[in-house]
């Protein structure tokens, strides 16, 4: 099959991107291995198990030749700002969850490998595959030093997904590391998670606190939070290669309504409207809990960061809730809408979600 047939089909298949690996051990496999004995994998127990299958492609599926790595561009623009407080959420998380949809695009190029007496495997998360150093070894981009992928033109706002084949397809040469001397990325990271380029450390990362962990949050790491809600893109925003970004061509990434609610209305919801409210999206994965967690503590961040409006001070001496004020979107404040739902949170029956709204109420009256 030739190079030109491959990107044919990863084209039709909604990819933006491909490039072809040798089937050969992942190149920073020893790497890895440190990065899990150092503990930086936090309680993802998950990527401590069978290590040794992330780094050899030959033990996911015996005879393996060649590994396609594929790259969906995921980006979408911010929506314009509203007078409500609302919370950030991971650009990626904002649409369908990709896990239900990437599969299928995979399908069209199994089968025209399987038509050449290709045997092939793939994945989206689904198996133990290091994606990413796949990946700058295909020269589908280089490996930046928020250790995320860059391609050249799609930045990294992209999401990965390999086919591990038995076929013995042309491999690509490696793409050349054009990080330079930048470490915007570095800088932007909110808890300096990035604790050396390429290497992150989940125990500091808030993509880590507000979508892995269970339970409540250690005390120093809510106020760091700030507004965030599910996951953080800083160190992705920091990337000059994210300039040349443009709209991504699949619909399902287009940020869904209930990305957009104001903080207060999600404490509203009990544990089967959160489930309906976000069926097919990643932020079912932090489940009702993680995410009302967050939205208590971005509350009370919001409220201990900006200046309070007259109507906030009286509700807060005299516990009135009264009708929340217009506020300006760039500087918009907690009201007192914002409060009572607090308080209502304060009494959830889960004792995480009702802990995280009392932490906020404290810290807005502090």
């Amino acid at each position: 099959m030739t190079k030109r047939e491959i990107q044919g089909l990863a084209h039709a298949g909604g990819f933006d991107a491909v490039a072809i690996a040798p089937a050969i051990p992942a190149p920073h496999s020893e790497a890895f291995h440190a990065w899990l004995g150092e503990g930086c994998h936090a309680s993802m127990d998950w990527l401590a198990r069978n290590p040794g299958l992330r780094c050899s492609p030959e033990e996911l599926l015996p005879g393996a030749k060649s590994l396609l790595m594929l790259a969906m561009n995921y980006f979408q623009p911010d929506p314009p700002a509203t007078s409500d407080l609302q919370g950030k959420i991971a650009r990626y998380a904002r649409g369908r969850d990709y896990h239900n949809f990437l599969p299928k695009h995979l399908r069209q190029i199994d089968r025209a490998l399987s038509a050449r007496g290709g045997t092939q495997r793939c994945f989206v998360d689904s198996g133990p595959l290091l994606e990413r150093d796949f990946a700058a070894l295909a020269g589908l981009g280089w490996q930046g030093k928020s250790s995320m992928l860059i391609h050249p033109k799609l930045g990294t706002w992209f999401l990965l997904a390999g086919v591990l084949t038995t076929l013995e397809l042309e491999p690509d040469a490696p793409a050349r590391d054009h990080c330079g001397t930048c470490t915007r990325c570095i800088s932007a990271c909110p808890t300096g998670a990035i604790v050396a380029p390429r290497k992150v450390d989940a125990r500091k990362c808030l993509s880590y606190w507000t979508i892995e962990h269970r339970g409540p949050l250690p005390e120093e790491i809510r106020p760091l939070i700030g507004d965030r809600i599910f996951g953080c893109d800083d160190c992705l925003d920091a990337c000059p290669w994210n300039r040349f970004a443009q709209a991504s061509r699949e619909a399902s990434f287009a940020e869904r309504p209930a990305s957009r609610f104001p903080l207060r209305d999600y404490l509203a919801l009990d544990d089967s409207q959160f489930r309906a409210l976000f069926e097919g999206s990643p932020i079912r994965r932090a489940k009702r809990q993680g995410f009302l967690r967050n939205v208590c503590i971005a509350l009370g961040n919001i409220g201990a960061s900006r200046s309070i409006g007259d109507s906030l001070k009286k509700s807060l001496i005299s516990g009135s809730t009264g009708v929340p004020p217009v506020n300006d979107p760039s500087t918009a404040q907690l009201t007192p809408a914002d409060l009572q739902a607090l308080e209502s949170a304060s009494h959830d029956t889960d004792p995480v979600v009702a802990d995280a709204a009392q932490w906020a109420l404290n810290r807005v009256r502090r």
